[in-house]
């Protein structure tokens, strides 16, 4: 199993924004990191929000979320996998690994029909982004071209239109913009330190580059992390200041908990406390006040109240449907109970 690391105490290098150099790379590069006007979350600032009474934390969030959204409406989005198995990754949570043995089959890339009459009905249930990942390491120009046809048809039937191919190359991004793309997912999954023990073959920078060709297309960006994997509060922060510092954050921010599948090296990971994500949830919202914060893997796990803390916390986005790529999902008549009761509306 991939090491796990203990809670860290506080250190000079905690004050100072994680990885300071290689935003500063990033900033020619990918035009991602922050500029120098800009203000910046400090990881140990982001700490000391997590380390806040829960009432006192909540109400920052919520007040927060009240300022920049509408507090009771939430966008739904459906996430099809249109391309299953076989990935040349090491992801240390993902049953989509050809290394790992677990129940998901090596599937081929859905054809177009079948992927429309998924979007059709990801539409009549009430979802207004569709989303469509691959298990690729990257896609080949070859991978790429059904895809275009793919995002161009779903968003000639009126919704917005995501993407999750894994890395891309100069160009790709231009394509997608091209083909209708409206949001590309490409996750940080966790703080640069933390990375390593999770991930081996690709970079923090190879994701960090891939974010800077979506922003640089124009494209709007979604990229957030999992949580739950064995990292520090410290880590956990450091993610979010990650994310927070770009000089544009993610338009979207999924927030997912370690789903553990058997035959990942996560399988058996000791479990995040839930008040723990909900914390996690009302960090991200006070530090990106203006971007939507997606409730994303791990929702089949969660009691209906820890989501409803969830919402309160400043989450304002979920994936709908019964399965988010491999792993479960609340099915959608069960989120629309949740709404139902907590006054929610879908947008």
């Amino acid at each position: 199993m991939l090491k796990s690391t203990e809670e860290v105490t506080q250190n000079p290098a905690s004050t100072s924004i994680i990885n300071t150099e290689l935003l500063k790379a990033c900033k020619t590069e990918t035009g991602l990191a922050n500029q120098d006007n800009v203000n910046r979350w400090r990881v140990d600032e982001i700490v000391a929000l997590f380390e806040l009474p829960f009432s006192d934390l909540m109400n920052k969030a919520q007040t927060m979320h009240r300022e920049n959204f509408n507090p009771n409406a939430v966008q739904v989005s459906t996430l099809l996998s249109i391309k299953t198995g076989g990935c040349s990754e090491d992801c240390g949570y993902c049953p989509q690994a050809a290394r790992y043995h677990t129940e998901v089959e090596d599937e081929p890339l859905m054809k177009l029909e079948d992927v429309l009459i998924a979007a059709k009905e990801a539409q009549n249930s009430g979802a207004t982004r569709f989303c469509m990942g691959a298990a690729w390491r990257g896609p080949k120009q070859r991978d790429l071209e059904p895809v275009l046809k793919m995002i161009a048809e779903v968003k000639a039937m009126g919704l917005e239109t995501c993407a999750t191919l894994g890395m891309l190359k100069d160009g790709q991004a231009e394509q997608l913009k091209d083909a209708g793309l409206d949001f590309y997912n490409h996750n940080l999954d966790t703080a640069p330190e933390f990375y390593g023990d999770v991930i081996s073959t690709r970079t923090y920078q190879d994701r960090l580059d891939t974010l800077g060709r979506v922003r640089g297309a124009d494209i709007n960006v979604c990229s957030g992390g999992i949580i739950g994997m064995g990292e520090s509060r410290n880590q956990r922060a450091g993610l979010l200041a990650q994310l927070a510092n770009m000089s544009k954050p993610p338009e979207s921010v999924p927030i997912n908990l370690l789903t553990q599948v058997e035959g990942t090296p996560l399988f058996g990971a000791d479990a995040l406390d839930p008040i723990e994500f909900v914390r996690t949830i009302a960090a991200a919202r006070i530090t990106m006040p203006q971007s939507y914060v997606r409730l994303s893997a791990g929702r089949q796990s969660m009691h209906e109240g820890i989501q409803a803390l969830c919402f309160l916390a400043g989450a304002n986005s979920i994936f709908y449907g019964e399965k988010l790529l491999t792993t479960g999902n609340p099915e959608a008549a069960t989120d629309r109970a949740l709404f139902n009761k907590l006054g929610i509306n879908k947008v």
